[in-house]
């Protein structure tokens, strides 16, 4: 994907996935905004898979259906499976051709600091990473009354901006809006993750003799928080890019992303 190319029209094969379901809002929020691209494919699971990391299924078959797209000329499947299992689908077997670019979202509340790494929103975007395919996990700030009319618009800009460049670095780009109208937006930040913002608290209750539990991801944690990280920033109104590279979990030498990360700081904040 040259910018050439790009800017000719050369149209993009996009495929967005979700974690909340096939159903949700803001999968079909995002798709809307990136349709003039090119070739929209919403591939979703079933029903919401939230928090369910970077799992597969592999010791049951995974079941996918061709349904009605509520976007005109996208391709629409759902999966009874995990948001990875929908990425893996739709590479290696749903589609002929692969994808220029992966967007997973946009997912109702964030996804911030090490939460990511149970997030069923990112887990979607690594594989596609993982397929050396640039990859956007895109949050808005509010599980309650979630807006996504800045996060879809956001995520079209930043595609834009990244298809500037030669070609796109294969990276997770992982955004994070806050929950406001675009005129309260303080602009766009690079940021660093920061630590977990919350941990997980477990309900137990009781019916006859038999125990449950549950367990809700609602334990707020409380410390200093360091500039520069996701966490801050949505905080004060701005908007978070983290770039994330997987590789260095494998204890290989990460990456400066210097030069990528200002290159986009300074595209996007012109808009922002």
């Amino acid at each position: 994907m040259s910018p050439n190319n790009y800017e000719s029209g050369t149209a993009l094969r996009i495929l967005i996935t979700n974690d909340d379901g096939i159903d949700a809002p803001g999968i079909w929020s995002v798709a809307e905004a990136l349709q003039d691209l090119g070739e929209i494919a919403v591939v979703a699971p079933d029903r919401d898979q939230s928090g369910i990391g970077t799992a597969r299924t592999l010791l049951e078959v995974v079941r996918a259906k061709e349904v009605p797209s509520r976007l005109e000329g996208a391709v629409a499947y759902s999966i009874q499976g995990t948001p990875a299992d929908c990425v893996i689908l739709a590479i290696e077997t749903l589609f002929d051709e692969t994808f220029d670019l992966v967007v997973s979202g946009i997912n109702a509340g964030a996804n911030l600091g090490l939460d990511v790494l149970a997030s069923g929103t990112l887990g979607a975007a690594f594989h596609g990473y993982f397929r050396s395919i640039p990859s956007i996990a895109v949050s808005t700030a509010s599980v309650r009354d979630p807006s996504y009319d800045v996060p879809a618009k956001f995520t079209r800009d930043l595609v834009d901006a990244m298809m500037l460049d030669d070609s796109p670095q294969a990276l997770v780009y992982n955004v994070n809006t806050p929950n406001v109208t675009a005129d309260k937006i303080e602009g766009v930040e690079l940021t660093n993750l920061g630590p977990r913002a919350f941990l997980e608290n477990v309900e137990k209750g009781e019916v006859g003799p038999r125990t449950h539990y549950w367990i809700r991801h609602n334990k707020p944690l409380k410390g200093d928080l360091a500039e520069g990280i996701d966490i801050l920033a949505v905080r004060n109104n701005r908007i978070s890019i983290t770039l994330l590279d997987p590789a260095f979990l494998s204890g290989g030498e990460r990456q400066d992303w210097t030069d990528v990360a200002d290159k986009l700081s300074k595209r996007l904040n012109s808009h922002w």
